[in-house]
């Protein structure tokens, strides 16, 4: 059963499209290719200039001045030499607007017959290199459209092929779709995002992703103001990641339900809605511990999901996996709620770092019962709340942690220490200069608070040294 499952999600995955750009201009990496077709290169100049041999020279010329048909003709009887004009143009010819022209031509050639990677396969097995070496180097250019174009290549060739891409060479193209997708200059970002979605689907590059810390990455990413086409393509990449349980985690360690309700919240795109639930069904769906997605539950109901799924539900999609999952999501979620205790309801509430008014705030049972809770596991909670005040930029939660804090302090004996030792009681006191008048309004109770707790030790201090006194003064 389980090889059956593996087998079908497998299918799945595989099922989109293969294309890591659709047709026509839908990049700027297209756009500029367009416009790149359309140039003419003098390769007699690079004859007479001894840069390229007499052979090269015959087969682009043969191969550039003949249309589709012609260049297949051409490619097909001469596929040794084509891989070899098309490498020794790479490494001779150091010219950028040549360098573009002959990637175009490459990638343009793959795209039309993904079976001509074998072409280059085999002649570079012959020179015992790994088909997609040639390319690399051309990462480290400083020209943008020859860099994004040679990794647009270099993903084809490592997904269409048999031959898998490990070791440095591995380490080295992942690390490179790493910083060009958190690079805020990099104008073909599109791009850097497909290719990632294609090599994802692949089990030895996403573990190896996964190695380089590659989820929190896309988190932090989508953190981000992006488009939706960005949206789209770094959800799609988790999509593709939870389908293996042991990833799961991961996601939600990095805040990967938050963010998944945000982009739900703001985007107007059936097309990301669409992937976003499907990512939040595999958080749900795919977790072999019960727990884990019973905790992933609550934080989506923590996080509004399903307020949204209750309205979309109001809606009519045509999109059937969309309805399904829809439905999938609600029945879920709404079972894990029923038998959530407030302190449950509570815990995940921080965890999230979304704050809100809930009940439990301002449940004084709450707090008598549950406020020693919040030092459990190294005082996980409490370190979370003083967290929330030093960093949060939203005034409601900066409100709420702020009257937490100081509910816990009147609640909890020894809470004023804890408070003290995370650094908590001066962020409060920071926040007496908010600009929010909520947030100075609970941030002063919160200080009070503490400070009545002091002066509750200091009176009974005061008392027990007076009794110390009369008792010595008796004998």
């Amino acid at each position: 059963m389980a090889g059956f499952a593996k087998e079908k999600v497998d299918n799945l995955i595989q099922s989109y499209p293969e294309d890591i750009e659709k047709s026509g201009a839908t990049s700027l990496l297209q756009q500029r290719g367009n416009e790149i077709r359309n140039q003419s290169i003098n390769w007699q100049s690079y004859l007479q200039s001894q840069m390229i041999s007499q052979d090269d020279y015959r087969f682009i010329v043969d191969f550039d001045s003949g249309d589709s048909q012609r260049k297949n003709e051409v490619l097909m009887r001469n596929k040794q030499q084509a891989a070899r004009t098309f490498l020794n143009l790479l490494c001779q010819v150091s010219r950028d607007t040549t360098t573009q022209y002959v990637l175009t031509l490459i990638d343009d050639l793959l795209q039309e017959d993904k079976s001509r990677i074998d072409i280059f396969k085999e002649y570079t097995k012959k020179r015992k290199e790994a088909v997609w070496a040639p390319f690399l180097n051309c990462l480290n250019r400083l020209d943008g459209f020859i860099v994004n174009m040679a990794s647009r290549i270099i993903a084809k060739f490592i997904c269409w092929s048999t031959e898998r891409m490990e070791g440095s060479d591995l380490h080295f193209y992942l690390s490179f779709l790493r910083d060009q997708i958190v690079s805020n200059s990099n104008e073909y970002v599109q791009t850097s995002g497909r290719c990632l979605q294609m090599v994802l689907r692949i089990e030895e590059y996403k573990a190896a992703w996964i190695r380089m810390d590659g989820i929190r990455t896309l988190v932090t990413v989508l953190r981000g103001k992006l488009n939706f086409q960005l949206q789209y393509q770094y959800c799609f990449c988790l999509w593709v990641i939870t389908f293996n349980p042991e990833y799961v985690e991961e996601v939600t360690k990095h805040g990967g339900i938050p963010v998944l309700s945000d982009i739900l919240n703001d985007s107007q795109k059936d097309k990301v809605r669409r992937i976003v639930l499907a990512v939040c069904r595999n958080l749900v769906e795919k977790v072999e511990d019960w727990k884990v997605a019973r905790f992933n539950c609550i934080q989506m109901v923590q996080c509004k999901i399903l307020k949204h799924l209750d309205l979309f539900q109001q809606s009519r999609f045509d999109d059937e996996e969309l309805v399904a999952d829809i439905e999938f999501l609600s029945e879920k979620l709404q079972a894990s709620v029923q038998d959530l205790s407030s302190f449950e309801e509570y815990a995940t509430e921080v965890r999230s770092g979304r704050l809100d008014w809930s009940p439990v705030h301002k449940s004084e049972r709450f707090w008598r019962e549950n406020a020693p809770r919040l030092i459990e596991s190294q005082c996980e909670l409490l370190k979370i709340l003083v967290h929330l005040l030093e960093s949060s930029k939203d005034p409601l939660v900066l409100s709420v942690a702020a009257y937490d804090v100081g509910e816990f302090v009147r609640h909890y004996p020894r809470g004023k220490s804890f408070i003290e030792q995370l650094g908590g009681k001066e962020l409060v006191m920071q926040l007496l200069t908010h600009e929010n008048p909520g947030v100075r309004y609970e941030s002063l109770l919160a200080l009070q608070k503490l400070m009545v707790h002091n002066w509750e030790y200091l009176g009974k201090q005061l008392k027990d040294t007076t009794e110390d006194s009369q008792k010595r003064l008796a004998v």
